[in-house]
């Protein structure tokens, strides 16, 4: 394993206290990010159990105990409803909420549809959007720092439209629907702590919920505007274009019931690729950004492996293959920086854990964020260190898993995993990164990790000295 120069500094994380705290500071904390309030045992334990007045949660953080919830046994832990709860708004009955015989159903019939992201057609769209990409940055001032954040927020929606919906996203759309889904995991951070608690209610009561249900119909009606028109023309027949997971979408046909998709199970359905396929992704380009202009001696490596392979004007996926340290870049920020710290979820039935009796309805609550920087299976955990993927065959089953496992892996990560290298090889072949001096993320686990003060970087075209 190749050894990382100079001992750089650890990228930021919340530092965690140093012992378990009280329920009412659980709930403060909390309240503003999953990832606060964490303590130091919490990166080490085998096992965690947490006792609100309501629930009792517990944070399986061993291998086979991941592999039990997640693979093995996922039929008996399936997605928490609080999950639901906070979701519906935006994502209504779509995968990512629904559990049982609706989710096996609902996704048999979108995974035919996502086969479709393996095909040439949808590397060229994401190329194209990368090309747009590279003419907004071109007009960036190279002497200032820019919120890369936003960035790659546009850029992952843009890439969505593109491929499910056929559609280029409009600076306009654009800006309005990042707007809208800042407010909405803001809300729903607060609103699924406090159904934690069991206080949701009161609180909701008194200081309302307008402000995350009218987010979530502002990204609905955005979607609907485009898909209520293709609809109505494929129940008529029409012809409508064929090449994007909208078009296949509006073909499926339900085995059981011999028919097809209704129009707000689309709707629901888009929702929910929408926000997997763009704002996970974001998330991750922007920490994996964030990473790179912390450790200039890998930027360099990486600006490197770039001019080596991407040697024609026009990238090809040969040589998105062939980056295998950007890639690994990319891995090594999913492991950091899950885009999903804790996966919800809620015992079914009676099990034991580690001596621990679980009962129906206890809250079971698995976290990439843990695993990924527990130290008995990671070296340096917290250190930024791509050069572990090196030897993928040294890493502990069940310890990394920025995607989930089992029959709920996201349905997306194959798209993302393609996705990514196009967009970092398009930014470094062309600038160096710069970390606004003194800058330090305000790192939040929401619905997704993302950081609350931006990403200010200095895009250095290639060759400049300054």
């Amino acid at each position: 394993m190749k050894s990382v120069q100079n001992t750089p500094p650890i990228p930021h994380y919340p530092k965690p206290v140093s012992s378990k705290i009280s329920a009412f500071m659980t709930l403060f904390k909390k309240n503003r990010s999953w990832l606060n309030g964490l303590y130091e045992k919490s990166y080490t334990m085998k096992m965690g159990e947490v006792r609100l007045p309501t629930v009792t949660i517990y944070l399986p953080n061993e291998p086979d105990l991941i592999h039990r919830v997640l693979v093995s046994e996922a039929k008996d832990f399936p997605k928490n409803p609080i999950l639901h709860d906070v979701l519906e708004p935006l994502l209504g009955e779509s995968i990512f909420t629904t559990n049982g015989e609706v989710w096996r159903r609902q996704r048999e019939m979108l995974t035919p549809s996502f086969e479709m992201v393996r095909i040439s057609k949808v590397f060229d769209l994401m190329l194209d959007a990368a090309n747009d990409m590279r003419q907004r940055l071109a007009a960036y001032d190279p002497t200032e720092y820019h919120d890369l954040d936003r960035e790659m927020t546009f850029t992952t929606a843009d890439i969505i439209f593109r491929t499910i919906l056929s559609e280029k996203l409009t600076e306009e759309e654009g800006e309005k629907i990042v707007e809208a889904f800042i407010t909405y995991q803001e809300e729903s951070a607060r609103l699924g702590m406090l159904k934690l608690f069991g206080i949701d209610g009161l609180v909701t009561r008194i200081r309302g919920d307008k402000k995350r249900q009218q987010s979530g119909e502002t990204i609905r009606n955005t979607l609907a505007k485009i898909i209520k028109p293709r609809y109505e023309a494929a129940l008529q027949d029409k012809p409508v274009p064929s090449h994007d997971i909208l078009s296949s979408l509006l073909k499926v046909i339900d085995e059981r019931t011999g028919k097809p998709f209704s129009f707000k199970e689309i709707l629901d359905q888009i929702a929910m690729l929408f926000l997997a396929g763009h704002e996970t992704t974001a998330s991750s380009l922007t920490w994996t950004l964030y990473l790179l202009a912390l450790h200039p001696n890998i930027q360099s490596e990486v600006h490197a492996e770039i001019d080596r392979v991407c040697t024609t004007e026009q990238l090809t996926a040969e040589q998105v293959k062939s980056l295998h340290l950007t890639t690994n870049v990319f891995n090594e920020a999913l492991r950091l920086y899950p885009p999903v710290s804790f996966m919800p979820r809620i015992a079914a039935k009676t099990t034991v854990m580690r001596n621990k009796t679980i009962k129906p309805g206890d809250a079971v609550m698995v976290s990439p964020w843990l695993m990924h920087r527990n130290s008995r299976y990671w070296e340096d955990p917290h250190r930024f260190d791509p050069y572990r993927f090196d030897h993928p065959e040294k890493i502990t089953k069940y310890t990394y898993f920025p995607f989930g496992l089992g029959p709920r892996i996201c349905i997306g990560a194959r798209f993302a995993m393609q996705e990514a290298p196009i967009l970092l090889s398009t930014i470094l072949k062309e600038y160096r990164l710069e970390l606004k001096p003194s800058f330090i993320p305000d790192v939040a686990g929401r619905l997704t990790t993302r950081s609350l003060n931006g990403m200010p970087i200095r895009l250095i075209p290639r060759g400049d000295k300054r």
